[in-house]
């Protein structure tokens, strides 16, 4: 198993590099950020200094967009920072949420995104591709590789990601929505002729290293808004009684507004709907074992990479733990079993 840390990049970028730096030190072989440019910093400016100033480390959006960036925008500089620095970029795209809310736009539609993770694929791997009846291609990239992995949730998004996706992002590390979803997704790419081994599965959730519980719930609540704003438009479309677990739906009902200028922030006033239980079940909290156990879960369903955010108080604790006890308790995990 591999693992990611991602990342908001709040001024000083300075702040954002130098936790970057850590989590390579301490053995995690990504580092995403958010990437809504109206909330926090412009992150690619901020990858190309990550990269300049690390060795191995991979860096990529989480997730971005087909809305707010031209599509061969997007590519060009994932292209770019593939030349300057290695191939050592990868794409998390999605169909919209904070970047595009926040200016009270809409998310884009699966028959967009589907187009848009095809241009920016090709480009980003030096190939052409047709592009509003064009064909383009960037004559100055050679041998560049970049990898697109789809974030979803609901029945349609699932299915684009086992359809095209070369990764599966799922926010949220609840065990059995998890299963559910994975399942879901390896059955779309079976059904399109694909491998599903094929195609990398990415959990992502809060990850807290604590033993104060009231605290890490607080500082972690945040996510479950976030999660409920997707599920929200879920159940708006499929209703309460669809295809999604009525776990991931149920904890909404309490739901009222949510105000976007305090996304993905310990502290949200408005995530007090999030019950104690859910924010257990989404994130990664407690004990390095607590951690190392619930991780193990999320390998055997065959999870190729585990994403912590670190939107809280603990953010050097949590990534030296990380690195001095749970990273290696998965790789000797993975080793013994080989």
């Amino acid at each position: 198993m591999e693992f990611g840390a991602v990342l908001q990049t709040n001024p000083p970028a300075s702040r954002t590099v130098q936790l970057a730096k850590l989590a390579e030190v301490h053995g995690f072989s990504h580092v995403w950020t958010f990437d809504s440019h109206i909330l926090w910093q412009e992150p690619y400016v901020i990858y190309s200094q990550i990269l300049a100033q690390t060795q191995r480390i991979k860096v990529g959006p989480f997730v971005t967009n087909p809305a707010t960036r031209d599509w061969t925008v997007t590519a060009s500089v994932f292209a770019t920072l593939n030349e300057m620095f290695g191939n050592r970029t990868v794409c998390g795209i999605g169909r919209g949420d904070s970047a595009v809310r926040v200016t009270n736009g809409k998310p884009t539609t699966i028959a967009e995104l589907r187009e848009s993770i095809h241009v920016i694929r090709e480009l980003g791997n030096s190939r052409a591709v047709d592009y509003h009846g064009s064909k383009i291609q960037f004559p100055w990239s050679r041998g560049s590789e970049l990898e697109v992995w789809v974030a979803a949730y609901g029945p349609m998004a699932l299915k684009l990601a086992g359809e095209v996706g070369d990764g599966f992002i799922l926010q949220l590390a609840d065990i059995d929505i998890a299963s559910w979803m994975i399942q879901t997704v390896r059955r779309a790419a079976e059904d399109a002729g694909r491998d599903p081994a094929a195609v990398k599965f990415c959990v992502a959730a809060p990850m807290y290293i604590g033993d104060d519980w009231e605290h890490m719930r607080d500082q972690c609540r945040w996510f479950g808004g976030m999660v409920g704003n997707h599920v929200a438009d879920i159940v708006a479309k499929y209703g309460k009684a669809g295809e999604v677990p009525t776990a991931l739906t149920e904890y909404i009902e309490g739901r009222e507004s949510y105000d976007y200028n305090q996304h993905g922030r310990a502290g949200n006033v408005h995530t007090e709907f999030v019950p104690d239980a859910i924010v257990e079940r989404f994130c990664v909290l407690g004990s390095a074992q607590e951690h190392i156990e619930k991780l193990e879960q999320l390998k055997a369903l065959g999870v190729d990479q585990f994403a912590g955010y670190l939107q809280h108080d603990n953010k050097e604790e949590t990534l030296r733990v990380y690195g001095e006890t749970v990273i290696p308790a998965l790789t000797e995990h993975i080793r013994a079993k080989a």
